[in-house]
């Protein structure tokens, strides 16, 4: 089989795939502008109560000398999308879909977030070698799948979030859709991998969930990359429409739809502390790239990081979340590559 033809077959399977956002963080922080919180703070306390999961035997980085408080710590957290369904449904040996990493200064009250391309060829010290990213789910869960991202990035991972793609299309729906800027026309599959069900002309318009989850997973016309800008850039949408008059009279429905589709490390009495990146109005979110090209091993695809742009993400995220070199001695020592790496 030639390149042509993996990389059409490549294509055809990443079809599937969508981001899953900040939407808890986000809802407790928009939380704060409403004029009936106490009524959704007691229906999210009871709804997000029921979402705690915490990785066994993990009640910390190991790249952390205690226990982080969001109240007065730089914090991270990692955000694991996987498209389950009825007829796709395997628990934590689903491969995940995306994979978002934001860090959060207390002290600026700012936000970085890098989209992982899942393809994204790496170390996966669950199992001792190198593979896709998105493998490490499959192989060991959240707890693995963080504890990739760690050895990527040689910062702790705190806390993660992971989510469905029944939650992102919900809450969508529950804020009446989101405004974007389509680029060129699209046409794609809906979330029942119904062929050229969603069908998105050029220009400013309101998506709804089918839509935008379309929008966001659509690269027929060009990459990894350019898909998470517009994984992020939904993002951005979801969070303006939520801070608006009408997107929080629809808390109600927006809670709700979280439900059963949302798994999460970060205690609730904890979850109120990321009300205080809020309190200004607005959010300030620094997107970040990882860059890189297509490469084969073998005839199967994956995505190559460029080792300098990595090195530059990593100083970023790092300085973000003002965490030491001490700190990280440790993880770096358990990457056989890491050496070859800072040559």
């Amino acid at each position: 089989m030639d390149r042509i033809d993996i990389k059409s077959q490549r294509k055809k399977k990443r079809r599937r795939r969508i981001i899953f956002f900040l939407i808890i963080p986000l809802l407790l922080i928009t939380l704060s502008l409403t004029v009936y919180g106490t009524y959704l703070y007691k229906k999210a306390e009871e709804a997000l109560s029921g979402s705690y999961n915490e990785v066994d035997g993990r009640d910390k980085s190991a790249l952390r000398d205690e226990k982080v408080d969001p109240n007065i710590d730089n914090v991270s957290i990692l955000f694991i999308g996987v498209d389950e369904s009825e007829t796709r449904d395997f628990g934590d040996t689903t491969r995940s879909d995306a994979l978002m990493l934001a860090t959060l200064n207390n002290d600026t009250k700012s936000v970085k977030l890098v989209s992982i391309p899942r393809d994204s060829y790496t170390y996966i010290p669950e199992v001792g070698y190198n593979t896709k990213i998105n493998h490490a789910h499959a192989f060991g869960g959240p707890k693995a799948t963080i504890e990739t991202v760690e050895n990527l990035f040689d910062i702790p991972v705190d806390y993660y979030v992971k989510m469905n793609f029944h939650a992102f299309i919900d809450v969508i729906d529950a804020l009446n859709g989101i405004e974007v800027d389509v680029p060129y026309e699209i046409t794609e599959q809906n979330s029942k991998d119904e062929q050229g069900a969603i069908q998105l002309d050029p220009g400013e318009q309101t998506l709804d969930g089918e839509e935008a989850l379309a929008y966001a997973r659509t690269r027929k016309q060009d990459n990894d990359i350019e898909r998470g800008k517009r994984q992020q850039e939904v993002l951005q949408a979801i969070m303006k429409k939520a801070t608006t008059a009408g997107g929080i009279s629809k808390y109600d429905e927006v809670i709700e739809a979280i439900g059963d589709n949302m798994a999460t490390d970060i205690p609730f009495s904890e979850m109120k502390s990321f009300l205080k990146y809020g309190t200004s109005g607005k959010v300030k979110i620094d997107p970040v790239t990882l860059e890189g090209q297509d490469d084969y091993i073998d005839g199967v695809y994956y995505y190559a990081l460029d080792e300098t742009a990595l090195e530059e993400v990593k100083a970023t995220l790092k300085s973000h979340l003002e965490v030491s070199k001490s700190e990280l001695d440790p993880l770096v020592q358990n990457d056989p590559e890491s050496d070859e790496r800072s040559n």
